[in-house]
Formats: structure tokens, C-alpha cells, sequence
């Protein structure tokens, strides 16, 4: 697959650092609102955002939110929060039956705000998980993201423009990414929990390779589900061989999805590094060299990591022996 196809920047955009800026950034998006809200979500459950968008609706916004129905597993979280919210007026639907899974997080405002997350609208994404966002008023990027909107409401195909600033699941995201890697010149950090692609691993040790130094941090086991352990210790262990350096994020869950390059430009999105997340799911991600945000975004990492423990990835084959005891299990916190 080509990867050295164009792409496009949003190079003004303000960033949201999780948890600490908790849910407040969108429910001013939501109470700024004047005509239109379109929000497309894998799992809802937070009420301050419901009682917003219920609020705008009743003023006379006119509210559309799209909902996943179901998580990989089979189990649902969102059925309680559509009944309230069609309750309440606002139009919901479920979403797109042509993907296994929306994991997307975005929400367009009036038009002329959107903004892109890797935080689901939950308490926890909000108080104790490392997660990001941005809002952006970049007209190409919010009518962008409202096309496919309106396609995936509507059941039709949606096809990436040329030269979007944004990454696109089931098409493309891969190839994307790892044009993204290619690009980095001098540093490469990652900040991801999940890593089930051997496309992509091998572009990080390709680039480690021919003289990026590359600091990942990941999650550990927590929210790995029984099926990606496996690949992602292993590749894990094969980044630890090859040089790359890796750590474990320390305090918080680990729930973001983050790739800077060269401290100038950012990947953010609702993707893991997965080969779900490229091929089967709906998922979005967006490009960035926006100075403020992609300068938050650094110093964010470069806090964590050097708060992050000094990781040695375990045996794929034993790491179901390995007790990482420094967070309770949450059965509802699987990486998708």
C-alpha cells in the first residue's frame, strides 16, 4: 500500500488534556451551541453531558447523536442512554451496521466547531484515564467530519477526500499512519495501550533504525482483552530488542492514542495501533501541527514518561501469571 499519499494539517486547534480538564471543554462546546449538534460516540454514559445536550435540545438546538450498540464482546452500554436522550427530544440512532464497531469520538457544533477525541463520554475517561482531545474550527476538517456523519446516519459509503487532515477507518488509516511514522526525523513518541499490527510495528522499528529515537509508553495489561495479549507483548518485546525505549504510564489508566513526531506534529485518534481498528471499525484521527496543541500534547508525554516506571514487557506466553496490581480491574475498560 502506498503510504507517501498527501495529507493535510490542522494547524489551529486548542488541546484537551484528560483528566486534567475533566468534561467541562465539552459541555462548553454543547452550551455555546445555537442550530446544530452532530456527536457520534462508542460508549456514553456521562450524565453532566446528557443533561447539556438535553438542555440544548430544549432550547432549540437541533441534536443528532449517533451511538454504538454494542462493544466487541457483545455487551452493550448504551441502551440506557439512548432511551434518555431520545426521551428528552434529541434524535438517536445507532450506528453504522457496515462496521464491526463505531469507536469514533466526535462531535461537530453549529457547524463550525469540531472536535476529536480519544476519550469516550464516561466519568472514568474523565477523572482517571490519560486521554486527549482537540477542537478545531478548521472549515474543511468540521465539513468533513459532517459528510461522514451524515453517511454513516444514512447508510452510505463515505470516501476519504484527497488531502484530508484526517484518518478515516475502515480505509486508509493504516497506510496513514505509518506515513506518518516514515515522516519523523530526529524523535518519535507513542503513547498507546495496545499494539496488534505488525504493519505498523515494523514502520517504529524501521524508524528506530535509521536513527529516530523512539520512547513508547504504554498501558501494561490493563483493559488488554485475552485475544490481543498475545500480540501486543510481543510486539512489546520485539520494540525492547530492536532498542526502543519503553515505559509503563504511571498513576493513570492509559487510554490515549498518540503518536508525536519531531515535538512538531501530532496523530491523534479513536484507533489503537490494531488491525481491527484499520480494517473492520469505524474509527477517526486527525493530523496535527498546530503549535499550542501539539506543544501541550509534548509536554504531556514528556511528563508522563518521566514519571513512567521502567517497563520489561513479560513472555506473551506468561504474562497471564504477571499480577499488575497497581490499578483495580475494570471490566468495563477493554481497548477496543
Amino acid at each position: 500500500m502506498d503510504t507517501t499519499q498527501d495529507i493535510s494539517w490542522i494547524s489551529a486547534a486548542r488541546a484537551i488534556i484528560e483528566p486534567a480538564h475533566g468534561s467541562q471543554p465539552v459541555i462548553d462546546l454543547i452550551n455555546g451551541a445555537e442550530k446544530t449538534i452532530g456527536l457520534k460516540m462508542f460508549t456514553f454514559t456521562s450524565d453532566d453531558i446528557a443533561e447539556a445536550l438535553l438542555a440544548a435540545q430544549k432550547r432549540g438546538v437541533k441534536v443528532r447523536v449517533m451511538l454504538n450498540p454494542a462493544r466487541s464482546s457483545g455487551s452493550r452500554a448504551n441502551d440506557d442512554m439512548k432511551m434518555r436522550l431520545q426521551a428528552g427530544g434529541v434524535t438517536v440512532s445507532w450506528s453504522s451496521p457496515a462496521f464491526a464497531v463505531t469507536h469514533e469520538k466526535s462531535m461537530v457544533v453549529d457547524s463550525r466547531f469540531a472536535m476529536i477525541a480519544t476519550y469516550n463520554f464516561g466519568v472514568k475517561y474523565f477523572t482517571t484515564t490519560r486521554d486527549y482531545g482537540v477542537i478545531t474550527e478548521d472549515a474543511n476538517v468540521v465539513a468533513e467530519i459532517e459528510q461522514c456523519f451524515q453517511a454513516d446516519w444514512d447508510r452510505r459509503e463515505f470516501v476519504r477526500p484527497e488531502n484530508s487532515a484526517l484518518l478515516w477507518s475502515n480505509r486508509g488509516s493504516r497506510a496513514l499512519m505509518c506515513n506518518f511514522i516514515d515522516q519523523a526525523k530526529h524523535t518519535l513518541d507513542v503513547q498507546h495501550p495496545k499494539f496488534v499490527d505488525a504493519v505498523v510495528l515494523d514502520r517504529l522499528i524501521q524508524a528506530h533504525e535509521r536513527g529516530v529515537r523512539v520512547r513508547v509508553i504504554c498501558g501494561g495489561k490493563h483493559g488488554i482483552s485475552t485475544w490481543d495479549i498475545l500480540d501486543t507483548f510481543a510486539s512489546l518485546r520485539l520494540m525492547k530488542l530492536n532498542g526502543i525505549k519503553i515505559r509503563k504510564q504511571k498513576t493513570l489508566r492509559l487510554h490515549a492514542k498518540l503518536l508525536l513526531a519531531d515535538g512538531q506534529k501530532a496523530l491523534i485518534g479513536s484507533m489503537n495501533i490494531d488491525r481491527s481498528a484499520f480494517d473492520l471499525r469505524r474509527e477517526l484521527g486527525c493530523f496535527l501541527d498546530a503549535p499550542e496543541a501539539v506543544e501541550a500534547f509534548h509536554q504531556c508525554f514528556t511528563d508522563d514518561w518521566h514519571e513512567a516506571s521502567h517497563y520489561d514487557p513479560p513472555d506473551p506466553l506468561s504474562v497471564h501469571l504477571i499480577d499488575e496490581d497497581d490499578h483495580a480491574h475494570d471490566a468495563d475498560l477493554v481497548h477496543e
